[in-house]
């Protein structure tokens, strides 16, 4: 099953620091996980190469959004979980 919607915020709009944000994220991504990141966000260009790095050597794929949603055979509950029928 899939979360159409992101399933962890990276807050990267708040006022928090790179490190904190890499921390967030790689504490709490799971297969499948969305994550929420915002391209204006203040410290992008410091924790994103790094969230990806980890995330890649733990053994995750990073893919597009478009490659997980289901077009087909699906339905959607009122939280947004995306479930193949």
């Amino acid at each position: 099953m899939l979360y159409f919607q992101s399933s962890i915020d990276s807050l990267d709009w708040k006022e928090i620091t790179a490190e904190q944000i890499v921390d967030r994220v790689t504490r709490n991504v799971k297969p499948g996980s969305i994550v929420l990141f915002h391209n204006n966000a203040e410290h992008v260009e410091e924790y994103l190469p790094g969230i990806l790095d980890k995330l890649r050597s733990d053994g995750y794929e990073i893919v597009p959004i478009g490659q997980l949603i289901m077009k087909e055979n699906y339905h959607m509950d009122h939280a947004g979980k995306q479930t193949a029928d």
